[in-house]
């Protein structure tokens, strides 16, 4: 299973996504997104989208967090990072920094695709690709073209 994730849109789309995001199996974007509109066109490409809300985001109907399962593993959806390690998962994705990320804490493992539109602290603009495979995990950070 190959899951697309993304951040911190914030109302952009850029078209050199499309291609890669065809090919995944879902999308999960961890907020700000900012318009219906980035939806509509994430929906468009094929893939469901899972979504938590971010600071940015007016949709006062999207979750603020989302707990999903995928082949027994654990995941806790949240735009802003917790400030302690959720009860009960295995895996943290959250956005908001526009800065990757990969570290484990208390055994818990967080993940950050970084920014696709904003990218901060010097870090370039990047998604990421979450393979699943029965118990093996991989993280995959992709660095978004230049156009």
């Amino acid at each position: 299973m190959q899951i697309a994730v993304i951040s911190d849109t914030h109302d952009r789309l850029p078209a050199s996504l499309f291609a890669d995001l065809e090919k995944a199996d879902e999308i999960w974007h961890l907020g700000d997104i900012c318009t219906d509109d980035i939806l509509i066109e994430l929906e468009a490409i094929g893939p469901p989208v899972t979504l938590v809300r971010g600071n940015c985001d007016i949709n006062f109907h999207w979750p603020l967090t989302k707990q999903l399962e995928r082949n027994g593993h654990r995941f806790f959806l949240i735009h802003i990072p917790p400030g302690e390690v959720p009860f009960e998962t295995d895996f943290v994705l959250h956005g908001h920094t526009h800065v990757p990320r990969d570290e484990t804490i208390d055994g818990v493992r967080f993940l950050n695709p970084g920014c696709i539109t904003r990218p901060n602290r010097g870090a370039p603009a990047s998604y990421a690709f979450l393979e699943i495979e029965n118990d093996r995990i991989s993280w995959r950070l992709k660095l978004l073209e230049k156009t």
